[in-house]
């Protein structure tokens, strides 16, 4: 018998986990982590949270849900983190850093465990960008982070079809108003 390796896999929602946690559970023990204080308004983020629990019941995950901040003190921690870049374009250096401020915090939890986000099943965001943050955090940290593309053979379209089948909210935006910003 194999041993599953402990993962603590970062979400930033409910459509994006649905197919990552399909493809990482079967060799992995996985703990999701919740910690996206960029995504705004907090009534977004509380929508985000909900959807994930709602996600994790109607799914019968029998997953733990690490959850341990306070939105708006870290909102706070983001907002300063981020400074000076609110006019960069989606998926320029403010993405970046707002990708580096919470794998950091993603690495820092898992401690001996291994990380990974499901960030990379996204097509609009740029997983070797993710993977070269992951792995630089993850040496300065001696942690251990999985790189993905979980994107890759259909992930992005199986997130989508889990999503419809258990009626999960779709946002239209990463989730900082800056991102909201250039939808409108």
């Amino acid at each position: 018998m194999n041993k599953k390796n402990n993962l603590l896999l970062h979400s930033c929602c409910a459509p994006c986990l649905t197919a990552v946690f399909e493809t990482l559970l079967p060799e992995n023990n996985v703990s999701i982590f919740w910690y996206n204080p960029n995504i705004e308004p907090e009534t977004e983020h509380q929508k985000r949270l909900d959807t994930l629990r709602e996600y994790l019941a109607k799914a019968k995950c029998k997953t733990n849900l690490v959850y341990d901040y306070d939105y708006k003190a870290e909102n706070k921690k983001w907002r300063r983190y981020v400074s000076g870049l609110e006019s960069e374009p989606e998926g320029g250096l403010r993405c970046q850093k707002c990708f580096e401020f919470r794998i950091t915090e993603l690495i820092e939890k898992a401690g001996d465990n291994y990380s990974a986000t499901t960030l990379t099943v996204s097509p609009y965001k740029n997983n070797e960008m993710i993977n070269e943050i992951g792995k630089r955090i993850a040496t300065e940290q001696s942690g251990k982070f999985l790189f993905s593309d979980f994107k890759k053979n259909g992930g992005y379209r199986r997130s989508i079809e889990l999503s419809k089948k258990f009626g999960l909210y779709r946002q239209n935006y990463c989730g900082c108003l800056y991102s909201k910003r250039s939808i409108i």
